[in-house]
């Protein structure tokens, strides 16, 4: 019976919570990685269409700058991430809802431009000799994720398209008093929902199947395997989307087809932690912090992949849809998989992107924070939600049985936020006063290391010629009868700069330009107009956008030669 915030501002505050942790936390985040690491990895100077990725990220960061404009401007959006039509469309009055459809569709936007220039850099751009299956697996896992929001997106646009048109123009699409279906508005969301969480958390995947082959010393076991199992886990994610809606109605086939569906996509996970594992098995581990951070991933994305199949029970499924059995779950498999992956990635790649290296005490530190907070937090979510508490309620009654387990998540939500703490001192005192990395400071496997830390602006002086998999391993390394590594004398084969494939005087380099950022101040310009029925202001933010675009048109696109 908290008087902390009233329902109102509670409904805002959780609403913006999943929408920013999903769309402005996790994707973003995994974007950066894609953003500076696939052109490192395969080889290349810069992704294939530089401003295109420019344009992306301004999109972005306007689309999230509209929707936090909303807390002053009559409120945050409160109907929860998933946004469920009817409450969205015919009974919330206001604007708050307004900016969740339009501040989505621009953050689609920006996802779908990202994604087309990621997926033609990864197919077109590849140093010679670095074929689809020599490719890191980081790289394989982009690849998925890019497609997976190349042909997810349209499909939240529509949805979103279809809600703006109800609140807008008097549209019933969603209306039932008017022949509309509420139903339609959860297909649309979950056959976007569902390869959304893949789009989350594959990337992780791929940070954790470079991070553990490295800290192992060994190459990634069944490689093959982990790589169709990203691409079948992408696959198969369009074929499960209606376990989110066991408790609609769909009738005993329906339930029974995608309960199947659900227990299905549960073997290709399988087979990637099963790899990870034979990874670590019997190979000469250093558990430094990005490696617990890539342990931590994998035990936790188990526990919550496995409360995650017991959804696929049709009957548990009804019991415990709505309850924080169902928000644990949701938070061991984007928290302790996503969140944990790309803390894993950051201190791994940290000395790459600044040539410095993170201090590890405090990184271990961090990490058994996180570690313990984490599962201090979620654990009890399944406790509780088997106890019969509801999400999204802002307060309770005492004496349900619920006050403890509140208690410990309260406890161990603040441990998380001291390890956050620690992990932004972390970085700040790293970034300045760290310990300088050399080239290759883990003696890892893969092209990015080849090169200076923090890399020069063209990345690679002479495009590398790829002749293995893990080609900077066997330039390194050859193997004495047992199969254990023997480092090549210097100078011998692996001195890497002799295979290059080019001279070095031939260098081109995209040029900076400002018009992508006036293309994409367009963008919510018309949204607003939208939002307010400012029809003239439409006119002047479709103006702006050409602008930008006229402008990156007549600019030279190539920068002079280094």
């Amino acid at each position: 019976n908290g008087q902390i915030v009233d329902s109102d501002l509670y409904s805002q505050l959780f609403t913006t919570h999943g929408i920013t942790m999903i769309f402005l936390v996790v994707m973003p985040l995994g974007a950066a990685f894609f953003n500076y690491l696939i052109p490192l990895m395969i080889g290349a100077r810069d992704v294939a269409f530089p401003r295109l990725n420019a344009l992306s990220y301004w999109i972005f960061l306007f689309g999230g700058v509209f929707i936090y404009s909303s807390w002053f401007l009559g409120g945050a959006p409160d109907g929860g991430w998933f946004n469920y039509a009817p409450l969205s469309s015919q009974f919330s009055p206001g604007n708050r809802i307004d900016f969740y459809s339009m501040g989505l569709q621009i953050l689609g936007v920006a996802s779908l431009v990202a994604s087309a220039n990621f997926i033609v850099t990864i197919l077109n751009m590849r140093a010679p000799g670095m074929t689809l299956l020599r490719m890191p697996v980081f790289i394989w896992m982009a690849l998925v994720v890019n497609f997976l929001l190349l042909f997810a997106m349209p499909v939240i646009a529509v949805a979103l398209f279809l809600l703006t048109f109800d609140r807008t123009i008097g549209t019933n699409f969603f209306n039932p008093a008017a022949g509309g279906d509420p139903i339609l508005w959860q297909h649309l969301f979950w056959i976007f929902g569902h390869p959304e969480v893949y789009i989350l958390i594959l990337p992780a995947m791929g940070i954790v199947s470079e991070v553990l082959p490295t800290f192992s010393r060994k190459p990634l076991f069944g490689y093959s395997a982990v790589v169709f199992a990203g691409a079948a886990i992408g696959f198969m994610g369009w074929g499960v989307w209606a376990h989110h809606m066991f408790a609609v109605g769909l009738g005993p086939a329906a339930n029974s087809a995608f309960a199947v569906s659900t227990m299905l996509i549960a073997v290709p996970t399988g087979v990637k932690v099963f790899n990870w594992i034979g990874t670590l098995w019997g190979g000469s581990l250093r558990f430094k912090t990005p490696m617990l951070f890539a342990i931590g991933f994998v035990a936790m994305f188990v526990i919550g992949g496995l409360s995650g199949v017991t959804h696929a029970i049709v009957p548990h499924d009804a019991q415990q849809t709505d309850t924080y059995y169902v928000v644990g779950h949701l938070h061991y498999v984007l928290f302790g998989g996503a969140m944990f992956g790309i803390f894993s990635g950051f201190y791994y790649w940290f000395p790459k992107f600044t040539g410095r290296m993170m201090n590890e005490s405090i990184g271990k530190m961090q990490f058994w924070l996180m570690f313990i907070g984490f599962n201090l937090t979620f654990g009890p979510f399944h406790i509780l939600g088997l106890k019969g508490m509801s999400r999204r309620y802002y307060r309770y009654d005492s004496g349900r049985g619920w006050d403890l387990w509140n208690m410990v998540s309260t406890v161990g939500a603040f441990i998380i936020a001291v390890s956050v703490l620690l992990f932004m001192y972390n970085y700040v005192y790293s970034k300045r006063k760290g310990r300088k990395a050399s080239a290759d400071p883990w003696d890892a496997r893969t092209l990015e290391w080849t090169i200076p830390s923090p890399p020069p602006e063209y990345n690679f002086a002479v495009i590398p010629q790829v002749h293995a998999r893990d080609d900077f391993w066997h330039r390194k390394y050859t193997e004495d009868s047992k199969g254990r590594p023997v480092p090549i004398p210097v100078g011998g084969s692996g001195d890497y700069a002799e295979s290059g494939s080019e001279e070095t005087h031939d260098i081109h380099m995209p040029s900076p330009s400002y018009f992508p950022l006036i293309a994409a101040a367009g963008l919510p310009i018309m949204a607003y107009s939208v939002m307010y029925r400012a029809w003239a202001l439409a006119i002047v933010g479709v103006i702006v956008m050409l602008t930008g675009f006229y402008g990156w048109i007549i600019e030279p696109a190539t920068a002079e030669e280094h």
